[in-house]
């Protein structure tokens, strides 16, 4: 009996150890975040790695097995991807903007490639919202390297040859002889404006314009009070002043959108003091004018008006850029500016 109590005891003991515990396997249980997967090859799916869906598509749904690449589509017309993905879409073809031209177009696998149109340039490592005009160099300065798509055009200045005149020069002219070269110059520039002035009536009318631009100086204390048309002697001409709240005539371009850039060096006659007011009036933050402050006057104008023509489209037109003018009381600018987009070519009223 006392060998059966110790036999129940040992059998006892034997079933109570669990033999299972000591031979757990090490990684059996794997969990999610120790699935590695390789790098631009495969990407996570779950518990398990699915291989990329190649250039040119994009992934539809994972795949089921380890390994395995799941079920990809090919990128829509417009769309593209340059590399393996597991993208859920492809991305949209980059169009490029009016002031630039195509180098390659957009493909399955590449996107479009721009440059900036001739004449102009954008600098890569700058932010391009539009492209700049090339620069010229100065009548003494020569060019070192020409203007490409991201290089603005280099200029040096031109050393003078050996035995040349020069400005360090100890030679000093006599006074009479100066004095002559004066006298001559003076008279060369009478003549040529003359003959100018013969061969194109119309330039008198502008620049009585401009004298008379925003000007009523020499106006007497009742003129224009009542609204009436002015009649106001400008160097040998009579011209009618228009009354500030008659309809300005709508203008029409000859060519589109090249003849409205073609105007945009006139709004350099803007007075300096209503720069930021006009632009304000089309919509400008005065951050995105600011940003422009290191350029020129002319270049600022330029670049802005670049800025506004690209966010506006179709509906972008030199009757806007009047109307802000005649809002802000400047109509003698704005008829000069419409005379010369009249008198070049470039626009024709509708009156």
């Amino acid at each position: 009996m006392t060998s059966l109590c110790r036999l129940t005891v040992f059998l006892s003991l034997v079933l109570s150890f669990n033999p299972t515990g000591a031979f757990v396997q090490p990684g059996g249980n794997r969990k999610r975040r120790d699935v590695r997967c390789r790098e631009s090859l495969e990407y996570r799916s779950g518990s398990i790695c699915c291989l990329n869906c190649p250039a040119g598509q994009y992934l539809q749904s994972s795949c089921t097995t380890a390994g395995q690449r799941g079920e990809c589509k090919q990128c829509e017309d417009g769309t593209y991807t340059e590399h393996t993905n597991h993208l859920d879409k492809c991305f949209k073809c980059t169009q490029c903007r009016s002031d630039q031209e195509v180098v390659s177009a957009c493909t399955l696998t590449h996107n479009t490639e721009c440059r900036c149109r001739a004449g102009s340039f954008c600098a890569p490592d700058q932010a391009c919202e539009v492209c700049k005009k090339c620069s010229r160099c100065a009548k003494d300065e020569e060019i070192v390297r020409n203007c490409t798509s991201t290089i603005n055009t280099e200029c040096k200045k031109i050393q003078p040859k050996p035995g040349s005149l020069s400005v360090n020069t100890s030679v000093v002219l006599p006074i009479s002889l100066v004095a002559a070269f004066a006298v001559v110059a003076l008279l060369i520039v009478v003549c040529v404006r003359m003959r100018h002035r013969s061969k194109d009536p119309g330039a008198d009318v502008l620049d009585c314009l401009k004298a008379e631009q925003n000007d009523c100086s020499s106006c007497s204390p009742d003129d224009g009070r009542n609204g009436d048309a002015q009649t106001v002697s400008c160097s040998g001409l009579i011209l009618t002043r228009k009354p500030a709240d008659e309809k300005f005539p709508q203008l029409v371009p000859v060519n589109g959108e090249e003849s409205l850039r073609k105007c945009f060096g006139y709004f350099e006659d803007i007075d300096v003091d209503y720069h930021k007011r006009f632009f304000r009036h089309l919509n400008f933050h005065d951050n995105a004018i600011k940003s422009k402050e290191h350029l020129t006057y002319e270049d600022r104008i330029h670049e802005l008006l670049n800025v506004w023509i690209e966010r506006e489209g179709r509906e972008a037109s030199l009757n806007v850029l009047l109307r802000a003018l005649l809002d802000l009381n400047q109509r003698r600018t704005a008829e000069i500016i419409k005379e010369k987009a009249i008198h070049d070519g470039h626009y024709f009223s509708q009156e």
